[in-house]
């Protein structure tokens, strides 16, 4: 499935089938966390948490274009990612965008 974020397809004609989206939740375990906590007194990047958050945009991702699929869509236009916080540790992550059926 193509997956862009523009809104268009360069040679392309489609019909919008409507709008798609995936999500997650995703979280670290006690310990990382308490390992990332401690990091924060030094400084640098929180590698288990950038991990964290690859894993969930893959996720969201692959949610999304499942529903797509289900609508028998081509391709999916305008991605776009959000993310929030649901409680200390946890994040949410939700790819969106619109489906489309080339015509």
């Amino acid at each position: 499935m193509l997956i862009v974020t523009s809104e268009t397809i360069s040679g392309k004609n489609f019909e919008m089938l409507g709008v798609v989206k995936g999500s997650t939740i995703q979280t670290v375990n006690a310990i990382k966390d308490i390992g990332s906590g401690l990091k924060t007194l030094v400084g640098g990047e929180l590698g288990n948490y950038n991990k964290m958050m690859e894993k969930a945009r893959e996720t969201a991702t692959a949610r999304m274009v499942e529903e797509a699929e289900k609508l028998g869509a081509d391709a999916i236009i305008c991605l776009r990612y959000s993310s929030a916080s649901v409680m200390q540790s946890a994040a949410e992550v939700l790819a969106y965008g619109t489906a489309v059926k080339y015509v």
